[in-house]
């Protein structure tokens, strides 16, 4: 089940959170759990004069230029008063799980979502300047919240040692369990305390989105597919986890389970939100569908080769994780084919230990490796990759980008598609040189 392990450029971890300003004491006295923008005299959220950034005065950035600033903005604001909040209940809960789980999250490198999810908007007929912009930066931000949740479970259920470059959050609560000596298992202490805090984030995900809602007409577009991605996404990590213990997939079931795990809620759900906030046409919202369908499978792919090939130095995770884990990816399944229709028997038979005996030997790797070069799988999947990353560029050119004109939503959309599924030289710059 994991999920995205080589966002562009980790931010660095911060030893405790951020404390942006307080939030007023009208917005205490509502119990607003967050710094949300006010209702207009038209029953929308937003900024009355201006619009949202430096235009109306404010210190925080403009989302059109410096998106990921202004969702770390909103982040900062809302996780310092859930932490303020965790406090009043417990002081031990908020050190232990709301501020490991605030961590992850300041640890999270590009916010990809949350741009998909702007972009979605603005290509769908959002401006920066209407009054729900502000309400909108809260929506998305949202998604990171969504993100932090399927990380901490997805590491507990295939015990991933690392995560953004740290110990993942069931391994660093068990160290916290032996450093304080308490009773009891630290590995079955840590996975039940991340657990808890995989559920913290989904609720406080949950409660950002519903106070963000810029109207009572954008919370009954955007609420149905606010639902069927948390459960698409559920979906996906149990069908991963279900092909683990079936035995190897074939490349048909393989992608699906990277659209239904991965490609959805990381791409295609975000613009689909996106448009649906925007209140976009139906040509307009089908064509970013499929966009991001396209987009969101090649992401995926392109994590199973991170996975795999992946610098560790990049990822943050170990090289070779999917391998140990005897995951049944797409790359897996395509070396597999292809291994059985050329009889290559002694490749079948290595990759068939890999999916059922994982955690190889560090020579064995190496050999998973080159088979995986060796038979065409990595090329294949790398030529899969662009022929999605094209499919995604072609939806995208129906509202006017690739082609468009400079600075166009359509066209930054589509540099946004370039950039998340990386060009060939940063592609290059990621992954180890194939093993002969």
């Amino acid at each position: 089940m994991r999920q995205q392990t080589a966002e562009p450029a980790v931010v660095p971890a911060t030893s405790a959170p951020a404390r942006p300003a307080p939030v007023s004491p009208e917005q205490e006295r509502n119990g607003r759990s967050a710094p949300l923008p006010p209702r207009l005299p038209d029953g929308t959220r937003g900024i009355p004069s201006g619009g949202p950034g430096p235009r109306a005065g404010s210190l925080r950035p403009d989302p059109d230029h410096d998106l990921a600033s202004a969702v770390e903005a909103v982040l900062d604001g809302y996780l310092t008063l859930r932490r303020e909040e965790a406090a009043r209940i417990s002081d031990r809960f908020a050190a232990d799980i709301a501020d490991r789980l605030i961590d992850l999250v300041r640890r999270g490198g590009k916010r990809l979502r949350p741009a998909f999810l702007w972009w979605g908007w603005r290509t769908g007929g959002g401006r920066p300047e209407d009054g729900d912009a502000e309400a909108v930066l809260h929506a998305a931000a949202a998604l990171e919240l969504v993100q932090a949740c399927a990380l901490v479970h997805d590491d507990l259920m295939d015990g991933s040692p690392l995560r953004r470059g740290a110990p993942a959050a069931h391994v660093a609560l068990a160290g916290l369990h032996r450093a304080a000596g308490l009773d009891g298992d630290p590995a079955a202490f840590g996975a039940s305390a991340a657990l808890l805090a995989g559920d913290l984030a989904l609720v406080w995900a949950d409660d950002l989105w519903d106070e963000a809602s810029p109207s009572p007409e954008a919370r009954r577009r955007t609420r149905p597919v606010w639902r069927a991605m948390r459960t698409e996404m559920v979906a996906g990590q149990y069908l991963d986890l279900h092909g683990q213990a079936s035995g190897a997939p074939s490349p048909s079931s393989a992608l699906r389970v990277a659209r239904l795990k991965s490609g959805l809620y990381t791409v295609e759900r975000p613009l689909h939100l996106g448009a649906a906030l925007a209140d976009a046409g139906p040509r307009t919202t089908a064509a970013l569908r499929r966009a991001g369908r396209c987009a969101g499978v090649a992401f995926q792919l392109r994590d199973d080769l991170l996975g795999v090939f992946g610098d560790p130095d990049r990822t943050g995770k170990p090289a070779g994780e999917d391998i140990r884990r005897g995951k049944p990816t797409y790359l897996m399944a395509v070396a597999l084919r292809l291994a059985r229709g050329r009889g290559r028997r002694a490749a079948r038979d290595l990759l068939d230990r890999a999916l059922g005996d994982p955690v190889p030997s560090a020579g064995e790797l190496e050999r998973i490796r080159a088979a995986l070069t060796d038979l065409g799988a990595r090329a294949a999947v790398e030529r899969r990759i662009a022929e999605l990353t094209d499919g995604a560029l072609a939806a995208l050119e129906e509202l006017g980008g690739p082609a468009g004109p400079d600075g166009s939503p359509a066209r930054r959309l589509a540099a946004l598609v370039r950039t998340a599924l990386g060009d060939a030289a940063g592609s290059r710059r990621a992954l180890h040189a194939p093993t002969r």
